[in-house]
């Protein structure tokens, strides 16, 4: 096995010629990448990988692959690129005891069609068999600058600058980095540096066009970098491209006809699958009878003490949300655990949850019930969520695609001794 790679590894060399290009200091964002050379452009299709910090979940990382894909757009201004969809799993909130959730594609959880219809994506597994072999030529750390920012200085700028951090990556006795690589043992990295970034995402497209050779590069702890043009046509072409894969969706819709009385038709919610045929709603949506929640526990009841209500302090506001809509039920999407739960049965007996059963959970993994909670809250009457979750912003633009009045749908819980509670800013779309 090991001479099969070392002569695997020997081919890629010949191959990359010269190899991996030195970075040649300071890159200005200025520099257009347009107007790089013709010889600059690959011959053969190139690719962008990219992963994020471990601890963050699975709603950032969404945030993340709008960065990236933006980066990608800047790309193929000049020569072809793919964007290799990272695989899922290992992540925080995945803790379902006796699940396989590693090495888990994109397809299990989005409409990879409707992702491609923005920017070219493929799958791991599809990157392993058009590049040759488990190989990344390049990966890039990126990292923030060890001298910190001075504020009133911001400018955008990427050095190669020694590692900050102790790597996640060792080199083996054949010269291959090791590392997660999504669960990937086989896959090897050939060369390993750490770049400090500050600024948006398109500022690493002057280095993967100019000064490396490698067809396929890595950007590891990718969000470090920034939205190239947060809330832009650009970003939420990006974003109504990230179509939730149908069989979620339909489980969804099946649990609202069940539980919630609650259909596309009367609720005035169509779905389009084409999002690019898709414009402004000529009417608002109506929504589900059902009041949409979503109450994030756990670690945010340490993290956010201040805007996080007791149990109570939900209770009442749900209660009253209820009586003001004139609805009956709520749908409650939480992380809370089996004695929160209990209180809030206690507490809201009109609430309504998706259980999924062991054998559900199997099939559409934490991911997907994730979805299918998100995909439930969206098609609420009117949402209310939880302060600085992403899994509650995630909602928002859901529920902004779908066309709803923002006043259904930017609105949070406030803490029980907040003073100042400041709702949801709306994004809103544009086309």
């Amino acid at each position: 096995m090991a001479a099969g790679l070392l002569l695997l590894r020997l081919g890629l060399s010949c191959l990359l010629s010269s190899g991996v290009g030195g970075l040649g200091g300071e890159f200005s964002p200025g520099h257009s990448a347009g107007s790089l050379p013709a010889a600059a452009a690959a011959v053969e299709r190139r690719y962008l990988l990219y992963d994020v910090n471990p601890p963050e979940g699975f709603n950032l990382r969404r945030d993340v692959y709008i960065r990236m894909a933006s980066l990608l757009k800047t790309l193929q201004k000049s020569s072809d690129w793919a964007l290799v969809l990272p695989p899922w799993g290992r992540l925080y909130h995945w803790q379902s005891p006796d699940i396989h959730q590693v090495r888990i594609p994109w397809s299990e959880f989005f409409d990879v069609d409707s992702l491609s219809k923005n920017i070219p994506v493929i799958e791991y597994e599809e990157f392993l068999a058009e590049s040759g072999g488990p190989f990344i030529e390049q990966v890039y750390v990126l990292q923030g600058y060890a001298e910190g920012w001075k504020e009133g200085t911001w400018e955008e700028k990427v050095d190669q600058r020694p590692c900050i951090d102790q790597l996640m990556y060792s080199e083996d006795k054949h010269g291959y980095y090791r590392g997660w690589f999504w669960g990937y043992e086989e896959t090897r990295g050939l060369n390993v540096s750490c770049l400090s970034v500050q600024g948006s995402a398109s500022i690493m497209a002057p280095i993967l066009l100019e000064n490396t050779t490698a067809r396929s590069i890595m950007l590891d702890r990718a969000e470090n970098l920034l939205h190239d043009h947060y809330a832009g046509r650009d970003y939420w072409n990006t974003r109504r491209s990230m179509v939730f894969t149908k069989h979620l969706r339909l489980v969804g819709d099946e649990f609202r006809a069940s539980f919630l009385q609650s259909s596309d038709e009367n609720d005035k919610t169509i779905f389009h699958e084409d999002w690019i045929k898709v414009k402004q709603r000529p009417s608002t949506p109506l929504g589900g009878p059902y009041l949409g929640v979503h109450l994030r526990r756990k670690d945010f009841i340490w993290g956010h003490r201040e805007d996080v209500p007791t149990l109570h302090r939900t209770a009442e506001e749900i209660h009253s949300l209820l009586k003001k809509l004139q609805l009956k039920k709520v749908f409650i999407a939480t992380d809370a655990d089996r004695q929160d739960l209990e209180e809030l049965r206690k507490l809201i007996p009109e609430m309504v949850r998706f259980e999924s059963t062991w054998e559900e959970l199997e099939l559409y993994k934490d991911g997907g019930v994730a979805i299918i909670d998100q995909w439930i809250c969206a098609h609420a009457r009117y949402f209310i969520g939880t302060s600085v979750s992403t899994f509650s912003f995630r909602i928002h633009e859901e529920r902004e695609i779908l066309g709803f009045d923002p006043k259904t749908t930017y609105n949070r819980f406030c803490g029980d001794k907040e003073k100042n509670c400041e709702q949801p800013t709306h994004w809103k779309i544009v086309y």
